[in-house]
């Protein structure tokens, strides 16, 4: 087993650590804010460790390229889905629904 295998296989279990805080997050936390943060916080450290091993795996730059795109594109669509996801919760509370 060389030093990238190694790696590999630290930052995957660094990541299903993260998705793991994540998701407990998700389900102990009290009001949506806070459990959308949680959420979305952990989830997207989790994927940059996911996508960081996969692309010391494939060993290309190309390809850690394209993984970095993708990671960057989930962490916009995660804060901006958290944000509306947050003002829906704010506005039934507000409405009494």
């Amino acid at each position: 087993m060389t030093w990238t295998d190694l790696a590999v296989r630290l930052l995957l279990f660094l990541g299903l650590f993260f998705y793991a805080a994540g998701t407990i997050g998700l389900l102990r936390f009290p009001d949506a804010a806070s459990r959308l943060h949680a959420l979305t916080k952990a989830d997207n450290v989790g994927l940059g460790f996911v996508a960081l091993a996969a692309a010391l795996q494939w060993g290309s730059v190309a390809v850690a390229a394209k993984i970095a795109a993708v990671w960057l594109f989930a962490i916009l669509a995660a804060g901006t889905s958290a944000q509306l996801m947050a003002r829906m919760a704010k506005q039934e509370d507000r409405d009494g629904s």
